[in-house]
């Protein structure tokens, strides 16, 4: 195994791309794989416990929000300093996260034990639903610190160039917790039968394990943060620093974690099989998006390295690639699942009634990806060259100003189809303005190139 580090500045643009998205889309594939598989049994164990997992989704939303903002507001900004010649900034960034999982981890768990009940009714668990949303949410509670340190030290490795192991932490994270499931859930061998609080154990063994990966790839001498104790005292600047783009990613999901809560309160006044259905569109739209967001992930630090170095010219020409693969990709993702959608939904159920519902689900909501590949890609470029707003404002006005007002509008005429159309329509309108701003922030590119020429 070599840690050597790609340099994001020189050398063709797509073999580069490709080194940086392959082993991202391997991390996103086996993350996922893990989320279906855990869907899976649960759904094996019974309607009501997947039903339980997809209430604590919104939960999982804002954790990952919350993560994966703070990593990506690390990464942009360590992969910046790296191309402006900042190691040591650099190198805080990557102490400041350690400081940051324990705070925030700390934070979180001490406001679910404040009232779980009241939060799971908030989400729109029912009554027959609560007492399993409840037993999931609190046996997961003590990974929490460590999923936020595999989220943000992901992005870390990433800005350095060495993407293939944030790969291997996501296989060990993965590994663990699908080999742990089912002898958890059902008892299998020597192990206790925990049902779904074994699903919630074997993700807090998993995140452990992946945790303490990770971090030891930060302290290895191969690596460019060359991690030290004094690293990991909080520097207010640096987390400054981190937030101003890191923040605005985090409004994000959570705008996406409000959609999403607001989809299980429309699905539960018709059925809690509606809300089961959510759940396994979710894990399926997220298993096919896998190659959009590994491209985005390895996007977004080469534009940051490229912003930093003022190679502008480069970084418009990486966008460009990276849009062209990601439509291509989608384009076929969609005419696989819109064909084999049946066979799909069977693998998750014996139930007719669950089989039809999440079919014709699949069907209308991977619609969505037609305009997702293209908004993805800008969305990583306006992160990586800092603009963490713009992203902001722009995804944020997706969900609260488009997508709210059609998941009240549209089941009103099509019913529970008009639920899966929400999201689709959602995001073609969206895209227009992503669009557009993307069209402006080029024409700053260019008349930058001009100025140096």
């Amino acid at each position: 195994m070599t840690d050597k580090a790609l340099n994001l500045g020189k050398g063709p643009i797509l073999p580069l791309l490709l080194k940086m998205s392959g082993p991202s889309i391997a991390t996103v594939l086996v993350v996922n794989l893990y989320s279906l598989i855990d869907a899976f049994w649960l759904a094996r164990l019974s309607p009501n416990a997947l039903a339980a997992l997809t209430i604590i989704f919104p939960i999982q939303l804002i954790l990952g929000g919350v993560g994966v903002g703070t990593g990506l507001g690390a990464g942009s900004y360590a992969a910046r300093m790296f191309g402006a010649g900042e190691n040591r900034k650099a190198r805080q960034t990557a102490g400041q996260v350690f400081f940051l999982s324990a705070v925030l981890g700390t934070l979180f768990i001490g406001a679910v034990l404040t009232g779980p009940e009241h939060i799971l009714r908030f989400l729109g668990a029912t009554t027959e639903i609560i007492p399993l949303s409840r037993q999931y949410l609190l046996t997961l509670l003590p990974g929490v610190p460590f999923l936020f340190l595999i989220m943000m030290t992901s992005n870390l490795l990433r800005a350095e160039g060495r993407p293939h192991l944030v790969m291997y932490s996501a296989l060990l994270f993965s590994a663990v917790s699908c080999i742990l499931d089912p002898f958890l859930i059902f008892g299998w061998g020597p192990f206790p039968r925990l049902e779904i609080r074994g699903a919630a154990a074997a993700a807090v063994i998993s995140q452990i394990a992946g945790a303490l990966l990770a971090a030891y790839y930060l302290q290895q001498k191969s690596s460019k943060y060359k991690l030290k104790w004094h690293y990991l005292r909080p520097d207010y600047r640096i987390i400054w620093s981190i937030y101003q783009t890191g923040f605005p990613s985090i409004i994000i999901n959570l705008a996406v974690s409000l959609g999403m809560l607001l989809h299980n309160h429309i699905l539960g006044g018709y059925s809690y099989l509606a809300v089961a259905t959510l759940g396994i569109v979710s894990r399926v739209n997220g298993l096919v998006m896998i190659a959009l967001y590994g491209i985005g992930h390895g996007l977004m630090p080469m534009v940051a390295y490229s912003e930093g170095a003022n190679l502008r010219s480069r970084l418009k020409e990486t966008v460009k690639i990276a849009v062209k693969i990601s439509f291509g990709i989608a384009l076929l993702c969609l005419l696989i699942v819109e064909v084999f959608a049946p066979a799909i939904a069977a693998l998750f159920s014996d139930g007719s009634e669950l089989r039809n519902l999440t079919a014709t689900a699949l069907r209308i909501n991977i619609l969505i990806l037609i305009t997702a590949a293209p908004s993805l890609m800008w969305i990583n470029m306006f992160i990586g060259l800092g603009q963490g707003k713009t992203a902001m404002v722009l995804l944020v006005g997706r969900e609260t100003l488009i997508l709210i007002p059609l998941l009240w509008l549209l089941p009103s005429s099509f019913g529970i189809n008009g639920v899966w159309m929400a999201q689709p329509l959602a995001n073609a309108l969206s895209f227009l303005f992503i669009l557009y701003w993307t069209k402006r922030q080029f024409r700053i590119f260019d008349s930058q190139i001009s100025g140096e020429a």
